[in-house]
């Protein structure tokens, strides 16, 4: 028996008025993924709890059958045991964006530009960070280099915790209000658009047209986390596929394989096929894949609405078919699941707590209903409020879930 889950981060929208009033899911031509939900089930299943924060980290491991009030510890750890980083139970982790600020004189008065800095390539976000760390680092502060505009800095023996607010939930607002309340963090902030703003890199890249990668911006703390292993908890091996290193560190942390794919970038210029390929040769060892992509996320909070819709689309192509075709050939039983981590909403820009639709599709068990995979239909179907037992009901049956 196979398990696959297709998980599109981020799909799911609210109504958005340049698609008619409907969603990037109403629109988006998707005929494999509409015939999954037609011919499985579909409903709706609440990822995040309303008192913990909407990210990714939460509701990929929410999705993965981790039950975040017991599991999460913060985003940034996860990333660091994809990056190979050993963190000690003394250190705490931080995301580290390389942003795009206004060049306002004072600080504090600049506006969020751009929380990728044009998605800047990780040869030249390399570049700049070591010009940061270089200038920055100390006995107890040290940068990480990552992908693209996603990096990190350790603090060691930091007990404290900070409100700090992730860059993407305030693209185009003006910084006053969201900067850190940790005097050394915001001094690190402040120090690093001195040492980027004029940096050869940055100045190649506005003459380019491109946005200079003239700060960092410190969010997303955490320390070291322990997961159960998957086999324990489901009796399989299983194997992840993504672009991100947040899922890829759920994905080790749990004790599944983590399979790097070349051109994986996480934003809709990914190597769609190579991933689906990816994943169909992990299921000749394995009996669970998590296939993780980014694209209709990074789409949302960029207000792109015709590339959440091909995003979308590309999933449908170029993931759910290959994958659904090359199981299908082997006349052997397998379940797919499809859906979002959480929503990332067009009209805002990042991402909300509402449960997300979900299908799955069960070979052995095909069932016959017009119901197609968007939003709407989805309300139609059985809703799963504790978002970690969705995981439980996709392999263990109904009977492990509680509704």
């Amino acid at each position: 028996m196979k398990y696959v889950v297709i998980l599109g981060d981020g799909m799911a929208d609210y109504p958005v008025p340049q698609l008619g009033n409907k969603t990037p899911l109403d629109v988006a031509r998707k005929p494999y993924i509409d015939m999954l939900a037609g011919k499985g089930e579909i409903g709706l299943v609440k990822t995040v709890p309303d008192d913990l924060p909407p990210g990714s980290d939460v509701a990929n491991l929410s999705v993965m059958g981790y039950n975040p009030y017991k599991y999460y510890t913060g985003r940034s750890p996860l990333e660091a045991v994809s990056m190979g980083i050993d963190l000690g139970c003394d250190d705490t982790s931080f995301r580290t964006n390389l942003v795009t600020l206004s060049d306002e004189t004072e600080y504090s008065k600049k506006t969020m530009i751009d929380y990728s800095s044009d998605e800047i390539t990780t040869q030249e976000a390399h570049i700049l960070l070591s010009a940061v760390n270089t200038e920055l680092k100390s006995d107890i502060l040290n940068f990480y280099g990552g992908i693209s505009y996603r990096h990190l800095l350790v603090w060691h023996k930091c007990d404290k915790l900070f409100n700090l607010t992730p860059p993407h939930d305030i693209s185009g607002r003006i910084i006053t209000e969201y900067l850190p309340n940790s005097e050394i963090i915001l001094n690190l902030m402040k120090r690093s658009y001195e040492i980027l703003k004029d940096h050869p890199i940055n100045v190649s890249r506005i003459e380019k047209g491109l946005h200079p990668a003239n700060s960092i911006w410190i969010w997303g703390q955490g320390k070291k986390p322990e997961l159960a292993k998957f086999k324990d908890k489901y009796g399989i091996d299983g194997a992840v596929i993504s672009a991100v290193d947040l899922v890829k560190g759920i994905g080790i942390c749990s004790q599944m394989r983590s399979i790097d794919v070349d051109g994986a970038t996480g934003n809709i210029h990914t190597n769609f096929d190579a991933k689906a390929q990816a994943t169909i040769d992990a299921l000749n060892s394995v009996d669970f894949a998590y296939v993780h992509i980014e694209a209709p996320d990074e789409c949302g909070h960029r207000f792109e609405v015709d590339n959440k819709v091909r995003a979308i689309e590309l999933i449908d192509e170029k993931i759910v078919k290959p994958i659904f075709e090359a199981l299908y050939s082997k006349n052997e039983p397998f379940s797919i699941m499809v859906l979002p981590d959480h929503a990332t909403p067009l009209a805002l820009g990042t991402h909300v707590n509402d449960a997300v639709p979900f299908a799955i599709y069960k070979s052995y068990d095909i069932r016959v209903s017009e119901l197609c995979y968007n939003e709407t239909d989805a309300a139609e179907g059985i809703y799963i409020s504790d978002g970690y037992t969705l995981m439980d009901y996709f392999i263990g049956g109904e009977k492990n879930a509680r509704k």
